[in-house]
């Protein structure tokens, strides 16, 4: 993995944490702590991680596209937690780590013996982050939960419904990521106070509450005042024309919000007038008017090339900028010159395509890179370090409680190949 030497000024070294998180909204936290330098022990059940098949295909059938980009440089350790040894691995793991971090409801944790005072019992210095669908006390305290179930009761879906007239989820597990950003906020909030008391930190970050939050913090709207004074939502991003405008060849994104930049968009359509309409010449006074506003200057984008008016914007200082697709992010020329994409050698995907950290510390030392590992890549060498002798986890491996993939051996060619 990484050598003492490279991550001497990570802002994470020598912080253990263990992982018991699957799918997304967990790995999401944990890979963050890997990229900046945290040890990370990935607990898998012996079928693994379900994203490793639910993200996409892969030549391994193990590391599938979204997988690979929210596991590396972590190590896998598959140990069955329904057998009591498997429980007793783990027990011994949180008695040596720094922070545990799990996305199981409570009723599981209980039952596994992971609950954060049984691992405050093993370890009296332990943070223990729980991610969790719904926070613990309300009435969906225990029911399950997923990034598109969240995005429902959230208000994400019912915000798209309420703009376009179509229940429809954000294309992308908008609430994992933003809650397992959420947790790394927590978790490293936690170890301060941890370090200043001197005892173990219990986080609770609950992914309902944290984007009804998020919503709410946009979309309360008029509601927030008391005695409320109007509907919720803000208008300005409801808006039916709050919207990429099309251009004559394509699409662009144009926000010009204060006097300076409103007044410059005028001039550049040809309707200098426009600055002293009484719907358009404020910010309040075009917030009130948002409709004929973003109307206006969708119908006059219209006239022209994107490229002519990406020149013309940007010499006016007005924020644009064209619609990109998945495809125009790979090949984007400023993404290249400030070495987002990376490539590493996976011994059974070949060449793999990451992105570095887009956050840096001015003077870290990032870690070495390390590809997402198989399942059970690094069980043998874990229980080594852990002083399970040779023998010792031969018989595990052999009664099923832990498994163990050995990289460069799993590689199945595509019938395309």
């Amino acid at each position: 993995m990484t050598s003492d030497a490279q991550t001497a000024e990570s802002p994470l070294a020598g912080v253990k944490v263990l992982d018991l998180t699957s799918v997304v909204v967990g790995p999401v936290a944990t890979q963050v702590l890997a990229e900046q330098g945290a040890q990370v022990i990935k607990i898998e059940p012996p079928d693994g991680d379900l994203l490793r098949r639910l993200g996409g295909q892969s030549r391994s059938g193990q590391l599938s596209p979204k997988f690979l980009q929210l596991n590396r440089n972590k190590r896998s350790l598959a140990v069955d937690l329904r057998t009591q040894k498997g429980q007793a691995i783990v027990r011994k793991l949180i008695a040596d780590s720094d922070v545990m971090v799990t996305n199981m409801r409570d009723r599981a944790l209980t039952k596994l013996g992971l609950t954060f005072e049984d691992a405050k019992a093993l370890n009296p210095w332990i943070v223990h982050c729980s991610l969790t669908g719904f926070g613990r006390g309300g009435a969906y305290a225990e029911r399950p939960a997923y990034d598109t179930i969240i995005q429902g009761a959230a208000g994400v879906v019912g915000a798209n419904h309420r703009l376009t007239g179509e229940a429809r989820f954000v294309p992308m597990v908008l609430a994992d990521h933003v809650v397992g950003l959420i947790a790394v906020q927590m978790i490293l909030l936690a170890l301060r106070a941890a370090e200043r008391s001197g005892t173990a930190q219990s986080v609770e970050v609950p992914m309902y509450e944290s984007m009804a939050n998020f919503v709410l913090q946009e979309h309360m709207g008029q509601k927030a005042f008391r005695p409320e004074r109007g509907e919720t939502g803000d208008t300005r991003v409801l808006d039916r024309n709050s919207r990429p405008a099309a251009t004559a060849d394509g699409f662009i994104c144009v926000s010009a919000n204060t006097d300076k930049q409103a007044f410059a968009f005028f001039d550049l359509i040809g309707r200098p007038e426009l600055r002293n309409d009484p719907r358009f010449e404020s910010v309040a006074a075009r917030f009130h008017n948002v409709e004929a506003y973003f109307g206006l200057r969708n119908e006059a984008l219209r006239q022209r090339k994107t490229a002519e008016w990406l020149t013309l914007l940007d010499k006016a200082d007005i924020p644009a900028f064209p619609v990109k697709s998945f495809d125009d992010l790979l090949e984007d020329r400023h993404l290249a010159e400030v070495g987002l994409f990376e490539s590493l050698e996976y011994p059974d995907e070949g060449e793999v395509l990451h992105m570095r950290p887009p956050a840096r510390i001015a003077g870290a030392s990032p870690p070495d890179r390390a590809h997402a590992p198989m399942l059970g890549e690094h069980s043998r060498g874990i229980l080594s370090d852990m002083g399970f002798g040779d023998g010792e986890v031969e018989a595990l491996i052999a009664e099923g409680i832990v498994v163990e993939t050995c990289p460069g051996k799993t590689r199945q060619e595509s019938p395309d190949e």
